[in-house]
């Protein structure tokens, strides 16, 4: 029952969240509080791995959940057969949807109600990435464990903000700071996280 309740959980995550990695944010979020798999905190940390590795970011995480929620109940290999059933369950609709549009799209493409249902998804794309994106700060820079609880468990980090001033000062307006390659950033601030991990923080 386990492996069947991530495959539908992930079916549902990649069937509603259009525009991107960034759009199955809002979608992991509800997920953590229904099923306990994961909390808030845990969510952040998946979201720095996944957008450090190569893949989409939705599918590692994807994977991720599915691996961390079936290692705890049937152990490694409990956890690979999660990973794979979590991350069939998120790409299936898209590759479904995909197939059926390419089949179609050719000769419905300039219909005015297929544009119009093209044109209405775009804020919607919109809306789960913008709440994505504030969930992210809310975790990240005020450490909010549960994000429907936030007033009450606010607390400022001012470290984050640091490292994010001084990343965004430095590939902004440092000229051969800007030259490196993203992959210095990430593992600046992957050593900056353990560190702060390391010490208590």
């Amino acid at each position: 029952m386990l492996y069947l309740r991530l495959f539908w959980e992930f079916f549902k995550t990649g069937l509603f969240s259009i525009g991107g990695g960034m759009a199955t944010v809002p979608f992991l979020q509800e997920m953590s509080v229904r099923t306990g798999w994961f909390n808030s905190a845990e969510l952040a940390d998946m979201i720095a791995v996944a957008e450090s590795t190569p893949g989409p970011l939705g599918v590692n995480m994807g994977t991720y959940v599915g691996y961390t929620t079936g290692y705890g109940a049937h152990g490694v290999f409990g956890g690979i057969l999660g990973g794979f059933v979590a991350t069939i369950g998120l790409i299936f609709p898209s590759i479904v949807i995909i197939l059926i549009i390419a089949t179609i799209l050719a000769k419905f493409r300039q219909n005015r109600y297929v544009n119009a249902a093209f044109y209405g998804l775009r804020p919607a794309s919109l809306g789960l990435i913008v709440a994505a994106g504030l969930s992210i700060i809310l975790i990240c820079f005020f450490r909010v464990d549960d994000i429907y609880h936030v007033f009450s468990d606010l607390y400022f980090d001012w470290r984050m903000v640091v490292l994010a001033a001084v990343l965004l000062v430095g590939t902004r307006w440092i000229p051969k700071v800007k030259k490196l390659h993203p992959i210095w950033f990430i593992a600046f601030s992957a050593v900056i996280g353990i560190v702060f991990r390391l010490g208590g923080a």
